[in-house]
């Protein structure tokens, strides 16, 4: 597993263990530019080391992770740090879809596609993007969490593409003053903002202005 950003339009992947092994015309089983993911397979490999997937969800703020990675060509980087946040977005365009874990663990250009330990040694998501005014560490890095990778993982081994459902709808964040203006007593939810003609929202009655406080209960 590495990031889309990484790989997704090479011409031709070379992977080089960190004993000088390599391993040319590695095969790109898929990859999704939405959520930065693709997935590499290597050709007549035997006995390759892996790590463990452990669970994002389960990730909890403040508690201490590892970054592994390559930063500015300097192999076998390794930095520790702490969950600052889950569920971060970097984007508002409905074109890609961010859930990123954000760390204050150094994640440089050249830590994309690395593995974001817990202290168990297992991976909790994978170094993506960093936030920075000179492309440099500034203590706020992004890492995919790896459940959602996972998810991904699964459906390109499987049909080596991936499928997401479709709503139909626009939503924003309901705020506190979003909620003085309508006199709401609620301060949680999404306001749909936009439905779109004859799609699955539409079909099923969404108004623009209505407000969704659950989702499947």
């Amino acid at each position: 597993l590495t990031n889309h950003h990484v790989v997704g339009e090479a011409d031709t992947i070379t992977i080089v263990m960190n004993n000088g092994n390599k391993y040319e015309d590695v095969e790109l089983v898929g990859s999704d530019e939405k959520a930065d993911i693709a997935l590499l397979k290597i050709k007549d490999a035997e006995d390759l080391p892996t790590v463990e997937l452990g669970d994002s969800d389960a990730l909890q703020i403040g508690e201490w992770v590892i970054a592994v990675g390559n930063p500015f060509g300097l192999t076998e980087t390794v930095t520790v740090g702490v969950v600052s946040a889950k569920g971060r977005k970097l984007h508002e365009s409905s074109d890609v879809y961010e859930d990123f874990i954000q760390t204050d663990a150094a994640i440089n250009p050249g830590n994309s596609g690395g593995p974001l330990l817990n202290i168990d040694g297992e991976v909790i998501g994978i170094n993506a993007a960093i936030i920075s005014g000179d492309r440099g560490y500034m203590g706020i890095g992004m890492a995919i969490p790896i459940n959602m990778a996972r998810n991904i993982k699964d459906q390109l081994i499987e049909t080596g593409k991936v499928t997401r459902g479709y709503a139909g709808i626009g939503l924003q964040d309901l705020t506190g003053e979003i909620a003085k203006g309508y006199d709401l007593k609620i301060r949680r939810g999404a306001i749909v903002t936009q439905v779109e003609e004859d799609s699955p929202a539409d079909k099923a009655g969404f108004k623009v202005q209505d407000i969704i406080l659950e989702i499947d209960g």
